[in-house]
C-alpha cells in the first residue's frame, strides 16, 4: 500500500479517509498477519502499568494477540465500549478471549466486565488507539465517528498516546483543527515505536 501524502497538499479529511481506505482494502491477508505478528513484538517492549487498547477489525493493523502480551508482561488491559448515544467511551478491563462479546457494531468485539465510565481512560499510563494515519506533528486521522475524540479529554495528563498504523500510513501533514488531541507516538509493524517531537504538536 502506497500513501501519496505528497500529492494532497490541500486534501480535506474526507479526501484522505477515502484514499486510506482504498490503500486498505488491497492489503493481503498475508500481509495482515505478518503486520500483527510484528505488533505484537513491537508492543513488548512497552512498559506500563494500565493500558488503553482495542480489538483492531476489518482492515485495522494488529490482532488480539497484541492485548495479550501486554497482559502477560503484568499489564492492566482495559477495552473501550461504544455507548448507545455518540460521546466518550466507555471502558472496561479484558481478562482473556473469554470476556469478549459482540459489541454495538457489526465486527466489534468488546469486553463484558464491568464498566468503569468515560473516567476509564484516566487511568491508563499507555492508551494504544486505532487510526487511519497520524502525520509528523502527531495529528491523528480517525474514521470520523468522534469516539476517541471525546474520550482522550479524560486522559492522565502525560499519558503516552500512542496510534496503531501501517507504516506508509505515517504521512508528512494531515489536515488538523484546534480541538485535535496529539499523539505522542506511533506503532508500527515496520518501524515498531516511532516518537514524534513534542516541540511539533503545538
Amino acid at each position: 500500500m502506497d500513501v501519496p501524502d505528497r500529492v494532497l497538499p490541500e486534501a480535506s479529511k474526507s479526501e484522505w479517509r477515502a484514499l486510506l481506505a482504498k490503500g486498505r482494502a488491497a492489503v493481503s491477508t498475508q500481509q495482515r498477519v505478518a503486520e500483527a505478528t510484528a505488533l505484537a513484538d513491537a508492543v513488548a517492549g512497552l512498559s506500563a502499568t494500565t493500558a488503553c487498547c482495542y480489538v483492531p477489525f476489518g482492515s485495522e493493523p494488529g490482532s488480539i494477540a497484541l492485548l495479550d502480551v501486554l497482559r502477560k508482561a503484568g499489564t492492566r488491559v482495559l477495552l473501550p465500549v461504544v455507548p448507545p448515544a455518540p460521546g466518550p467511551l466507555d471502558w472496561a478491563e479484558y481478562t482473556g478471549t473469554s470476556s469478549l462479546v459482540a459489541g454495538r457494531f457489526r465486527g466489534v468485539l468488546e469486553p463484558d466486565g464491568p464498566r468503569l465510565g468515560p473516567s476509564g481512560v484516566g487511568e491508563a499510563d499507555l492508551v494504544l488507539l486505532p487510526a487511519l494515519a497520524v502525520d509528523r506533528r502527531g495529528v491523528r486521522l480517525g474514521r470520523g465517528a468522534g469516539y476517541y475524540d471525546r474520550s482522550l479529554g479524560f486522559a492522565a495528563p502525560g499519558a503516552d498516546l500512542v496510534a496503531v498504523i501501517r507504516d506508509t500510513e505515517l504521512v508528512e501533514r494531515l489536515p488538523a483543527e484546534p480541538h485535535d488531541v496529539r499523539m505522542t507516538a506511533v506503532l508500527t509493524p515496520g518501524l515498531g515505536l516511532v516518537e514524534l517531537p513534542a516541540s511539533d504538536r503545538v
